[in-house]
């Protein structure tokens, strides 16, 4: 594989469809995405990884909706990370790139040290928003976080709510090549089978666990699923996120007989929405009174972004419905 087309395939989700098991996928690589998200703050390494676990799977299930506008994921716990928010910008024009951004929130002091970074979640929920944009109603689902992992919570996630069968294979980590900066890269693989969910399968099964895809699946299609999976099981950390694999070789590598099928790949940056005109937007619904008491020793209101560690210092004359309209001039 040259420079060239890994660079190609760096911030890229790949859709993908296996045609002889009715199955609908897709694989994604993250790099500069990881390094716009992770430089913003000085996470523990435990919490970096959390945080590009939640981003790759931001970015393969923000590419299999029919999004117009935001997706957000989100992990809140009462373990030493609280929380960990992700969002999924869709393109606006076709052709465009798709934006993400993301951050953590977690207690220094609580963390585990020498755990996993999955040990310093504690249980919690996993919460998928999408928002079409104005004029729309949000939408927003829930599960219990898994006991393993953040990616098996959103495979309950897409059982319970969905009714979708759904497996993530994802590998993430920093990356030590010769003459290159380390840092973190992620590659992964969504697979997700297609079939009439009955409308009689409960939320969860007797014992009160969260439902998983094979929970869904019987007869053919639970052939197909577990044939199709067994074979996701056979691939390479270094098959996802090293730079000698492409993801259309690694796709006929491991599906050859499932008749694979490739559609255009989109491409994903790091991106942040925050500006000074939301800033100033979202407090135009307080009276001056309301602002003066939120001003600091200095007499400004100051309002930092968690994603991208944005600064903003405003005026408290130019703020809120009472603002001096010529304050700003």
């Amino acid at each position: 594989m040259t420079l060239g087309s890994q660079i190609a395939w760096d911030d890229t989700v790949l859709p993908f469809q296996l045609d002889a098991s009715d199955m609908r996928g897709r694989v994604a690589r993250l790099d500069g995405v990881l390094d716009g998200i992770l430089k913003q703050h000085d996470y523990p390494p435990v919490v970096e990884a959390l945080v590009a676990e939640m981003a790759l799977l931001t970015a393969l299930i923000g590419q299999t909706v029919k999004l117009q506008w935001k997706l957000s994921l989100q992990v809140q716990s009462n373990g030493p990370v609280r929380m960990i928010a992700t969002d999924y910008y869709a393109p606006q024009k076709e052709g465009e790139t798709a934006r993400i951004r993301a951050y953590a929130s977690f207690d220094k002091d609580r963390l585990v040290h020498g755990g996993t970074p999955y040990e310093q979640v504690g249980s919690g929920y996993f919460a998928v928003m999408i928002d079409q944009g104005q004029g729309t109603k949000p939408y927003q689902g829930l599960t219990a976080l898994d006991e393993t992992s953040i990616s098996s919570s959103a495979e309950a996630y897409f059982a319970q709510s969905e009714q979708l069968p759904t497996k993530f294979k994802l590998e993430f980590g920093r990356s030590i090549t010769p003459g290159v900066p380390e840092h973190w890269r992620a590659g992964g693989v969504m697979l997700q089978h297609m079939p009439k969910a009955s409308p009689f399968v409960a939320d969860q099964d007797g014992e009160g666990k969260s439902m998983t895809a094979e929970d869904l699946v019987s007869g053919e299609i639970e052939e197909n699923w577990n044939r199709v999976n067994m074979l996701l099981s056979t691939v390479e950390a270094l098959e996802l996120i090293g730079p000698s694999v492409p993801p259309t070789d690694l796709l006929l590598r491991l599906f050859h007989e499932e008749q694979p099928r490739v559609y255009d790949a989109q491409s994903v940056k790091f991106g942040c929405t925050c500006s000074e005109e939301r800033v100033r937007q979202s407090l135009s619904i307080y009276s001056a009174k309301d602002i003066e008491k939120m001003t600091d020793e200095n007499g400004r209101v100051t309002a930092d972004c968690q994603f991208c560690s944005a600064h903003y210092d405003l005026d408290p004359k130019t703020l809120g419905f009472d603002a001096e309209k010529d304050a700003r001039d």
